[in-house]
């Protein structure tokens, strides 16, 4: 055998279609867009949007809506302090050792320790968010919290909305004593 001899698989080549190449083509005459309508013009690929149902209600405005998702709204990965059962006393619970031992998924969210469970020994303990009995419990049994250092709110704006436009507005094209200088 030799490599000119050599065919490729059977199936792994295609003709490629040449529409409206005349009846022989297979797909002459309409290209197989059928008759006439938006979708037979030329350039009609992205004519249509995908979810215009031809002008009846559409499905997003069919359906009832509720409820709205808060923008500022923070999602905790919550741990429960029946769980730390799983650290030695004394041993650092933080955000890498709660992942490590699986009580966390991901690492990106803030993880808030919740006040399930009994706790038997003194941990040291390093979240974002922790419940006021979860604290109480903890501290009871001799262990430590932190917490880290609130971020400051951003300082406000000086003047509010018509910062820059001077005692009263005068001088602004439009606004009092526009157009009444001493011209003639």
């Amino acid at each position: 055998m030799r490599i000119g001899q050599i065919k490729p698989a059977r199936g792994a080549t295609r003709v490629k279609k040449r529409r409206g190449m005349g009846p022989a083509s297979g797909l002459g005459g309409t290209a197989g867009r059928g008759h006439k309508g938006q979708r037979a013009r030329s350039g009609s690929g992205s004519m249509v949007a995908r979810w215009f149902e031809g002008g009846q209600m559409p499905i997003q405005r069919r359906l009832p809506k509720r409820g709205f998702r808060h923008i500022q709204k923070i999602s905790f990965q919550v741990v429960n302090v029946a769980s730390l059962e799983r650290f030695s006393e004394g041993e650092a619970v933080n955000r890498e050792s709660l992942k490590a031992k699986r009580l966390i998924d991901r690492g990106n969210r803030p993880v808030k320790l919740l006040a399930e469970g009994e706790v038997k020994s003194a941990y040291r303990i390093t979240v974002d968010a922790v419940s006021a009995a979860a604290r109480a419990k903890i501290e009871a049994a001799g262990g430590t919290i932190t917490l880290p250092k609130p971020k400051s709110p951003r300082p406000r704006r000086a003047g509010g909305a018509s910062a820059g436009a001077g005692a009263g507005g005068a001088g602004r094209a439009g606004g009092p004593g526009a157009g009444t200088g001493s011209g003639s």
